[in-house]
């Protein structure tokens, strides 16, 4: 006799092979086992701004260097120095913004060390102290930018920097009026001025950012957001220029001070200075410094790592509680513009480069926290990963001219159908999972509805053990069918690698509906993204 459990796992593998175990498969389960979720399209709350999709990306490690620049000279192929494969990667996931140049190394960097023909070398003490040759400027980032169809969020010297370094790279990047720096910048290729869509002032201020006290940062604020302007003609009415101050970076009394202190004097702001955006920096790290494994774990680890990223939702609203005191119309967007999992650096490489593996877990635990950004769309309305390309938890990895898509990238992937749609709520219960001693919900869903009006649904299965049956019922829409993709892996430490690049990549499913009802069978530890077809 089969257990439950064994019966599950042998019709799993004859009825699917364990080369495709991401395929949904429908069996039998009894009223207990079911997820029971309903959805009514009918109802409709806030939009989920592309912007919380963002990447993030430092002069750090290889992240800058050989993972988007290579240099016209190269011979793996590129677009003057920007490699072609990563940034067709990327456009096919329509990053909305990336946040650059930092991150600690923002608040060191000096822009004009970063343009014209002969370049300023320097060295780049807060990661890893190795040389920093500057060929990757603003030309060059606004070049990317162009490339992969992203809006530009630069982030301002505001540690080690003044207001009129800051406020002179802004002219010069803006500007269309011919003053001394808007012909520097034609005489360095680029006539036209460019877009600069976000505008961070300062970058953890209160750490290696300066520092600063909340009271110091406020300060600077009001200098730096006065006196930094954008000139884009096309930026003065519409497209404005959004102004992002440093937020917290935790959830203790230090930090909503901070939050506290900001928000105070914005709800008393002079039209002298403004700004659109509060950032908030949360890592899921379980320890500090970080000690846990990217890859070659078990389920202890993967459970203590999922508990720890589920933090993100009291963060959030801890402090949007705090906003909401002093912004009840919700004008200040938070933006989370860096987060993800930082573990341990993989053995032999440099500490300061921040190398890890990217595995299956990555990809629950990007799923969990963009549903939470999403469930909090109404005040989460900007977000950058950390980071984007051999940093952290990155989209893309590189060794000279190798590629691999991780199992995070696939997430970015599936969910483009979610930017700039309208959230829907749904409702489940969740159910639990348990390992040892760590409790923490089976499931998690979102759902929304694209400009066209097509409902999407998004289901994420923790449970690294069991299937989920999904019973979802659908009203406000006529229900016909399900389509989209579902992934999963043998193992909840699976990685794509250089020599076996598709170990953890999406598979197709579809399923019909009957009386509105939609019967999924979901693989344990599993992403699921499905649009309902009328």
């Amino acid at each position: 006799m089969f257990s439950h459990g064994s019966l599950w796992q042998w019709l799993w593998k004859v009825g699917r092979g364990l080369a495709a175990v991401g395929l949904a498969l429908t069996l039998p389960a009894t009223a207990a086992d079911k997820v029971q979720l309903k959805v009514d399209a009918s109802k409709t709350g806030a939009k989920i701004d592309r912007n919380i999709f963002g990447q993030f990306a430092e002069h750090l490690g290889h992240g800058i260097y050989d993972g988007i620049w290579v240099g016209p000279d190269s011979t793996i192929p590129n677009t003057r120095g920007i490699r072609n494969d990563v940034v067709a990667a990327l456009r096919a996931i329509r990053v909305p913004n990336v946040r650059w140049t930092g991150g600690c190394f923002a608040d060191e960097y000096h822009w004009r060390n970063g343009i014209g023909p002969q370049r300023v070398v320097t060295l780049n003490p807060n990661w890893g102290g190795v040389i920093e040759p500057n060929t990757f400027g603003t030309h060059e980032f606004m070049d990317f930018m162009d490339q992969i169809g992203a809006n530009a969020y630069v982030s301002i010297n505001v540690g080690s920097g003044t207001p009129r370094e800051a406020a002179e790279w802004l002219e010069y990047m803006t500007t269309a009026q011919p003053t001394t720096l808007e012909k520097e910048r034609a005489a360095n290729g680029q006539p036209e001025p460019y877009k600069v869509d976000f505008l961070g002032i300062g970058n953890e201020s209160w750490g290696c950012g300066g520092t600063m006290t909340p009271d110091y940062y406020l300060s600077q604020l009001k200098i730096y957001s006065h006196f930094v302007r954008n000139f884009n003609p096309e930026q003065q009415e519409k497209q404005q220029m959004l102004k992002i101050a440093v937020g917290p970076g935790g959830g203790g009394p230090e930090w909503t001070e901070w939050t506290e202190t900001i928000m105070k004097a914005y709800h008393d702001h002079p039209w002298s200075w403004d700004i659109n955006g509060l950032s908030m920096h949360s890592y899921t790290v379980v320890h500090w410094p970080p000690s846990y494994k990217s890859e070659e774990f078990g389920e202890a680890e993967y459970s203590q790592i999922l508990k720890s990223t589920l933090d993100m939702e009291d963060l959030i609203r801890q402090h949007s509680a705090i906003m909401d005191k002093y912004d009840p119309q919700k004008k200040v967007a938070l933006v989370v513009d860096e987060w993800g999992a930082w573990y341990a650096p993989l053995p032999g490489t440099n500490p300061g480069f921040l190398v890890q593996q990217n595995s299956l877990r990555d990809a629950i635990l990007a799923s969990l926290n963009l549903n939470i950004f999403v469930r909090h769309a109404d005040r989460v309305r900007g977000a950058n990963i950390a980071q984007m390309i051999n940093v952290l938890q990155a989209m893309i990895m590189t060794d000279k001219e190798k590629m691999v898509l991780t199992p995070t990238y696939y997430v970015y992937k599936m969910y483009v159908p979610f930017q700039d749609a309208t959230f829907v709520p749904v409702t489940f219960d969740a159910g639990t999972y348990t390992h040892g001693d760590i409790t923490l919900p089976r499931v998690d869903a979102i759902a929304a509805k694209d400009a066209n009006g097509k409902l999407w649904l998004e289901i994420t299965n923790l449970d690294p053990n069991q299937p989920a049956e999904i019973e979802a019922s659908v009203t406000g829409i006529a229900a016909k069918s399900v389509a989209g993709e579902t992934f999963t892996a043998p193992k909840v430490d699976s990685v794509n690698t250089f020599d076996a690049a598709n170990t953890v990549v999406p598979n197709s499913i579809s399923e019909k509906v009957e009386s509105g009802r939609i019967a999924l069978h979901l693989p344990a530890k599993s992403v699921t993204v499905v649009s309902v077809e009328q």
